[in-house]
């Protein structure tokens, strides 16, 4: 045993020794892995995921914003996700299953296309919840598998408690509590990027938008108290990596990609509370 722990122990050291080497010969030639989540969601409570769940996330709560679901219609949405998907975009899944939702074609939710848009899916998944009755007083599990229909009934409420952290970001209750790191090369720039972060807004939040105005780096959403702030900043940061966003900033804080993190605003004349400002990269 301490024989085999020690060859291991050997073989970490040259790999480290070799990297470090490496690094010293060519600087700069080698791109290490970020260690740890992409995204923290931090609500009375905390959850991680990567970029990519992150953004479905925010999907699936500003779609119940714009469907005028209770903030509870958004829990059972996102525990519903996480349990079926880990909120990813599946191609695949039980029989002909596809999605965030695992939705099935053969069972009228739609076609395959259709399903694997998370706005599509998320809206059907809260089309079917608003004809359950009695949802609203259900467990999070209960009111979930008169939706879906599981074979696992009770497999929704492990998922409950990171629900409502990430709900409660994502319907701005909280402050700057959705932080994404976006590294790398930028997934758009300048023009390109401001259509894709505009385009995205419109098709998630329809007419709950607010006024938009475009900016030379990126645009403006006018909002008319704080949640409503935080719920299109939040949502911003979520969808950051595919759109090229560099920069998210509403009230007295900020957030940039390349650090993941909320700060305060350090400029006094940047302290508005009347609008998010969205900045891409150039």
């Amino acid at each position: 045993m301490k024989t085999a722990i020690g060859v291991l122990a050997s073989l970490i050291l040259i790999a480290v020794v070799s990297v470090i080497v490496v690094l010293h010969r060519n600087p700069g030639s080698i791109s290490l892995p970020v260690l740890g989540p992409e995204c923290v969601v931090g609500a009375e409570g905390e959850v991680t995921m990567d970029l990519t769940q992150m953004a479905n996330a925010a999907t699936i709560a500003a779609v119940g914003v714009r469907r005028d679901m209770p903030e509870q219609a958004v829990v059972v949405a996102l525990a519903t996700a996480l349990q079926e998907s880990k909120l990813e975009n599946l191609d695949g899944g039980d029989r002909d299953s596809v999605g965030l939702f695992q939705q099935r074609p053969s069972k009228g939710w739609g076609t395959v296309e259709q399903i694997k848009d998370p706005r599509y899916a998320a809206g059907k998944f809260y089309t079917a919840l608003k004809k359950v009755k009695g949802w609203e007083n259900m467990r999070v599990t209960d009111a979930a598998q008169k939706v879906q229909r599981s074979a696992y009934p009770n497999a929704y409420e492990k998922w409950a408690d990171e629900a409502r952290v990430l709900t409660s970001a994502l319907l701005g209750k909280s402050t700057g509590s959705v932080a994404c790191r976006v590294t790398g090369t930028p997934a758009l720039r300048g023009a390109a990027a401001a259509s894709a972060v505009m385009a995205g807004l419109k098709l998630d939040w329809g007419k709950k938008l607010g006024s938009t105005s475009p900016e030379a780096a990126g645009l403006t959403v006018s909002v008319s108290n704080a949640s409503s702030g935080w719920r299109y900043a939040h949502w911003l940061v979520s969808h950051a990596s595919a759109t090229g966003l560099e920069r998210v900033r509403f009230a007295d804080l900020e957030w940039h990609a390349q650090d993941g993190k909320w700060q305060q605003v350090t400029t006094a004349g940047d302290h508005d509370s009347s609008r998010v400002v969205a900045e891409v990269f150039a």
